[in-house]
């Protein structure tokens, strides 16, 4: 007769014990086992909390770095920015004061939220440009980005363009968010630059133009995902066209920023034709867990990152940029000719195109010396942690 076993779990195996293979164990050593066993769990479940402790408390300093290094503010969730007032909508859009002043709309306004959804998009289309949609709300002469959203568009390197499948999507988007709650209009959009700075080419100008001449009013905002990661603070960009013909006073220099020779002469012909809003972002206490969510996956993405290896073509194709200009400027010296009693025009504008590519190389360095520090403090923490030797 086949005597009747025991079951005895393994891991994921499952195996019959017979019962004369079973050995009688004193008391005292079964209740030692146990405490052991409970002392085991105890000071695993201990490890486990405090690494995840560890974790998430890195996880929080990396999100504040990342809200002060772009300037975020945290505001009451009862303040009246989050109020939709529709009648105060329908009397700004009645009076239309941007028609009497081409450069009414001075400052933008973005929430955390919306910015950090516009980034991951932009950073998940790589070297191809991406597009989406801005909802949000005007405010005197501020434009306010309450969300957004991407748009189902096929980009290449250079450009992109939205089909009809795009447009039956965005409407579809604004009906179904107006369904929940969410009253805001379109009010804009945004589109990646990957590598080649924030600014509006050629194709963007006129797409905003007709923008803002049949559903005002529009921002067009524009992202730059690489230099995002190089810099570690977020490139971007809002812009507004001026109306056909108008010719802007002399303005303030903007902030310089880095063009690649090849997107010089687009960037020139059409920078007088629009103007740059002054960006600000804000936050409030109920945006603070969706801004977690998303902030988990992006902080586990910069971790295991490193922008030397992900910008790595971009690192190589700046220097051989800055190698052109400098070869360019160069022949232009060769070609420069002595004047007495003056100075040269054409060697001033040599000057200027020398004094550009300097502070492109000092860019490029900068932030090739970030990449390289943060790849030593990486393996500072995870790759020269020693256990301690005992005595």
């Amino acid at each position: 007769m086949r005597k009747r076993g025991l079951v005895n779990i393994v891991g994921a195996e499952v195996q019959s014990v017979p019962t004369s293979h079973l050995r009688l164990v004193p008391i005292g050593v079964v209740r030692r086992r146990r405490w052991g066993n409970m002392r085991a769990h105890w000071m695993s479940e201990y490890i486990e909390n405090m690494a995840s402790s560890s974790s998430e408390g890195q996880s929080s300093i990396a999100q504040k770095t990342w809200e002060m290094a772009n300037n975020i503010d945290t505001i009451s969730s009862l303040d009246e920015i989050y109020r939709y007032d529709r009648k105060q909508q329908q009397d700004i859009l009645a009076a239309k004061p941007w028609e009497k002043d081409p450069h009414f709309f001075k400052d933008i306004k973005i929430s955390a939220l919306a910015l950090l959804k516009m980034v991951m998009h932009a950073r998940s289309g790589g070297t191809l440009e991406v597009m989406g949609l801005l909802l949000g709300k005007v405010d005197a002469n501020t434009m306010m980005v309450m969300d957004s959203f991407a748009l189902p568009v096929e980009g290449t390197e250079t450009r992109v363009n939205a089909q009809a499948q795009a447009y039956e999507y965005m409407t579809a988007y604004i009906e179904s968010a107006k369904q929940v709650g969410r009253h805001e209009n379109a009010i804009g959009w945004y589109h990646s630059h990957p590598g080649y700075g924030c600014w509006l080419s050629g194709i963007d100008v006129s797409t905003q133009m007709l923008n803002q001449n049949f559903q005002e009013p529009f921002v067009a905002i524009v992202i730059d995902p690489v230099r995002t990661i190089s810099a570690g603070k977020v490139c971007l960009g809002a812009f507004r066209t001026y109306p056909k013909g108008y010719k802007p006073a002399s303005e303030e220099p903007s902030e310089y920023q880095t063009i690649p020779l090849n997107k010089i002469e687009d960037f020139g012909v059409h920078c007088k034709q629009y103007y740059s809003l002054e960006v600000t972002y804000f936050k409030s206490s109920l945006d603070r867990r969706l801004l977690d969510s998303l902030w988990n996956k992006y902080w586990v993405n910069t971790l295991s990152s490193s922008s030397l290896l992900t910008n790595a073509d971009y690192t190589t194709g700046q220097i051989f940029d800055l190698s052109d200009k400098l070869e360019q400027s160069e022949a232009a010296v060769g070609r420069g000719v002595f004047m007495l009693g003056g100075t040269d025009p054409h060697e001033k504008r040599t000057e200027d195109k020398l004094l550009k590519a300097t502070k492109d190389s000092c860019k490029t360095t900068i932030e090739i010396i970030h990449g390289l520090m943060a790849q030593m403090i990486k393996d500072r923490l995870f790759n020269q942690i020693k256990p301690k030797q005992d005595a």
